[in-house]
C-alpha cells in the first residue's frame, strides 16, 4: 500500500494528469485519491543559499559519502545532481569523484557499471515498452526470475515483478496489472525466448492476447539483444544497485526489496541519458485504458478470411498452409502481396503474423 500510494501521488502530480482516471486504475475512490495527495503535499522549498562558503569540507564529504552509501552504484554526476537538488549544495562531479576516491569508494566494478549506453529514443511515453527477464537469481526456495518492463522514451520502470518462472501464465497477470494501472502501450518489444518467442518465429499465446488488446508486438533480431537495449541497460543497473550479493528468503522478501528500489529508480535517481531528470519526470500514463473485455476480431470487406485449424493449419486454394499453433480457433485475414503472384500476407487483427507463398506449396485433393 505504501508503494501504491507513492506511485499514485507521483503520477497524479504530473502535468495534465487525470486524477479521476488514475483513481479508477489504482482501484481507489476519488476521496481517497485526493486525501493521499493532500497528505503528501510538497513542503516549502529550502531557502538555504545555493553556495555555502562557510561549510567545512568534512561536512560536505559526509554528505557525499552518505549518498554513496545509500546508493553504492551512483557516480559523481548523479551524486552532485542529487546534492544540488535536495540539499542546495553545488559541487562539480569531479569534486564528488575525488571525495569518493579519498574514501576508497571508487572501484573498477562501479566504474564499469556506470558506463553509458547510447540508444535511439521514441518520441512519446508508451510508444514502446521493452520487456524481458533479468536472468535468474538464487534464493532460499529455488530461483527468482525478475520480470522487467521499461518505457523506451522515459526509462520509467513499469514492471519489476519477482516471479518463480518464465511462463505465459505468470507474465500475463503481471502485464494485466500494469495495463490496468498505466494503460496500454502502442508496441511491446521482446527478445526471441519464451514466453514471447517461439522456436518457429511465429506468434505465441501471450502475443495473441497482446494483439487482441490492440498492442503491436515485435521481437529483437536473433543474436542482437541490443535491439532491447534500454531494458538490457536497466538490468545492469538493477544488478549493480540491488541484486548483486543479495540473498532473499522468499519471493515476498524479494518483491518488497524490488518495490522499494523501483520507487527510488523512478522518482529519485537522476538518469544521465535524460539530462539528469528522473524517469517519472518524463513519463505519462497512457490514454489508452485497459478494456474491460477483448474487442471483437474484424477484418475488411476485401480480406480473405480463414479460421486456423488444429496444429496451426490454414486451408486455402486446395493447400494446407501452416502458421502458429497459438492461432488455433481464431480467424486470420489473407491479403495478396503487390507484384508477387501467389504470395499472401497473413494478418491476425492488425498484426502481420506470417506470409504464405503458394508457389512453394503443392496443392492437395482436400
Amino acid at each position: 500500500m505504501i508503494e501504491q500510494r507513492a506511485e499514485f501521488v507521483a503520477l497524479a502530480r504530473l502535468p495534465d494528469s487525470n486524477v479521476s482516471e488514475l483513481c479508477r486504475r489504482f482501484g481507489i475512490s476519488r476521496k481517497t485519491g485526493y486525501k493521499w495527495l493532500a497528505r503528501d503535499e510538497p513542503q516549502e522549498q529550502s531557502r538555504r543559499p545555493l553556495t555555502t562558503p562557510t561549510r567545512t569540507t568534512s561536512e560536505i564529504e559526509v554528505k557525499v559519502v552518505s549518498v554513496r552509501t545509500a546508493h553504492p552504484a551512483w557516480g559523481g554526476r548523479k551524486i552532485a545532481h542529487v546534492l544540488k537538488r535536495d540539499d542546495s549544495i553545488e559541487l562539480a562531479p569531479s569534486t564528488v569523484t575525488s571525495v569518493l576516491r579519498r574514501h576508497g569508494l571508487i572501484t573498477s566494478e562501479a566504474s564499469a557499471a556506470s558506463k553509458a549506453w547510447e540508444r535511439f529514443e521514441h518520441a512519446q511515453p508508451n510508444d514502446l515498452w521493452q520487456i524481458d527477464f533479468k536472468g535468474h537469481v538464487a534464493f532460499a526456495q529455488g530461483r527468482l526470475h525478475p520480470l522487467t518492463v521499461i518505457d523506451d522514451h522515459s526509462r520509467y520502470n513499469v514492471v519489476l515483478d519477482a516471479l518463480n518462472g518464465q511462463t505465459c501464465g505468470l507474465v500475463q497477470p503481471a502485464l494485466r496489472r500494469a495495463f490496468e494501472r498505466h494503460g496500454l502501450p502502442h508496441r511491446i518489444n521482446s527478445d526471441n525466448g519464451p514466453p514471447w518467442g517461439s522456436g518457429g518465429g511465429g506468434i505465441t499465446q501471450l502475443g495473441v492476447w497482446l494483439v487482441r488488446l490492440g498492442i503491436s508486438v515485435s521481437r529483437s533480431r536473433p543474436l542482437h539483444p541490443q535491439t532491447n537495449g534500454k531494458d538490457e541497460r536497466f538490468h545492469r543497473t538493477l544488478l549493480a544497485e540491488l541484486l548483486r550479493g543479495q540473498h532473499f528468503a522468499d519471493l515476498e522478501a524479494a518483491q518488497a526489496a524490488m518495490n522499494a528500489w523501483r520507487a527510488v529508480y523512478n522518482t529519485k535517481r537522476p538518469h544521465e541519458a535524460l539530462g539528469m531528470l528522473t524517469p517519472i519526470e518524463r513519463y505519462r500514463v497512457s490514454h489508452r485504458a485497459m478494456p474491460r473485455s477483448l474487442p471483437p476480431i474484424e477484418y475488411g470487406a476485401n480480406d480473405i478470411v480463414r479460421n486456423v485449424q488444429a496444429c496451426g493449419i490454414v486451408k486455402f486454394k486446395r493447400r494446407r498452409l501452416r502458421t502458429s499453433y497459438a492461432l488455433h480457433g481464431y480467424p486470420v485475414a489473407l491479403r495478396p502481396v503487390v507484384d508477387r503472384d501467389g504470395v499472401y500476407d497473413v494478418f491476425f487483427c492488425h498484426q502481420r503474423v506470417d506470409r504464405f507463398d503458394l508457389n512453394q506449396v503443392k496443392s492437395t485433393s482436400t
